[in-house]
C-alpha cells in the first residue's frame, strides 16, 4: 500500500529525436510528475504536471511502468509513494520553466538522457521509452 500516488511523463519530440528533462529542486535530473489530484487518473496527471512544470502539451502514447520509493515526511514518518510514467508525444515543444517547482528543462538526446538520469529507480522507465521508441540501438 502506498501513501501517495504520482504521475509522470517522458516526453519527446521527433526529427531529430529529444527527450524532456528538467533539473528538480534537488538539482537532480530527471522527469516532469507529480501527486494525483482528487479524482484524477494517473494519465491526466502525468499530462497536468508536463504541462505546469514545463510548459510542454502533448498526448498518451503508452504507460511505461511505475517506481516505488520511500522517504522521511516532515513529522519523521516513513512516506511510500508510487509514480506511474507515460510516454508523451509533445505537441506543443516550447519550454517555459515553472522556477517555483524546477530550476531548468531541456530537450536532450536519449544518450544524453540516460547519462545525466539522477534517479537509478528511473533507469528501467527510461529504458522501456527508449525501446519503445525504437532507440534503444543508438545507446
Amino acid at each position: 500500500m502506498f501513501d501517495e500516488r504520482a504521475a509522470g511523463a517522458i516526453a519527446y519530440r521527433e526529427r531529430p529525436l529529444l527527450l524532456l528533462m528538467i533539473k528538480d529542486a534537488y538539482g537532480q535530473w530527471t522527469f516532469p510528475k507529480g501527486l494525483l489530484e482528487k479524482g484524477e487518473s494517473p494519465a491526466e496527471a502525468a499530462l497536468r504536471e508536463l504541462a505546469e512544470e514545463t510548459g510542454v502539451c502533448g498526448e498518451h502514447v503508452q504507460e511505461l511502468g511505475s517506481s516505488a520509493y520511500s522517504y522521511q515526511g516532515e513529522d519523521g514518518s516513513t512516506v511510500r509513494k508510487q509514480a506511474i510514467f507515460y510516454l508523451v508525444r509533445a505537441t506543443r515543444t516550447e519550454l517555459r520553466v515553472q522556477l517555483e517547482e524546477i530550476t531548468a528543462a531541456e530537450w536532450v538526446e536519449p544518450a544524453e538522457a540516460k547519462a545525466r538520469l539522477g534517479y537509478a529507480n528511473l533507469h528501467p522507465v527510461l529504458a522501456a521509452a527508449i525501446q519503445s521508441l525504437g532507440s534503444s540501438r543508438t545507446l
